[in-house]
């Protein structure tokens, strides 16, 4: 009776780890998307490109921009040195697409610079 009681702890472990690394993935992805909308106020205005030599869109994008990537690096710098800690290396797949995730955020962006 005793190895069975395990196995079922060893199991809910395992899907209360997946959950939350689907958790945490899914509140990167609405992060992104945050990301992209709120950065998008500093974006050039196509038919202004080139015709405002000096424009407050630095200010503008940092303004948006700053306290999501503050918040978002605080949650996943953590996330990682979770993995990291406790060698829960089937969570840095998750960790890793929510990377990527960021990363295609991030040249979205910056492609309307």
């Amino acid at each position: 009776m005793e190895p069975d009681m395990s196995l079922t702890i060893a199991r809910n472990e395992v899907a209360s780890g997946s959950r939350w690394n689907l958790v945490l993935l899914t509140v990167n992805i609405l992060g992104a998307i945050i990301y992209v909308l709120a950065a998008s106020h500093g974006w050039v205005i196509p038919q202004e490109h080139g015709a405002v030599p000096v424009s407050g869109e630095p200010f503008v994008w940092a303004l948006f921009v700053i306290p999501i990537y503050a918040v978002f690096g605080l949650v996943n710098v953590s996330w990682g040195a979770y993995i990291l800690s406790k060698r829960r290396w089937r969570s840095g797949y998750f960790w890793l697409m929510a990377a990527a995730v960021w990363l295609i955020a991030i040249c979205v962006d910056f492609a309307h610079h």
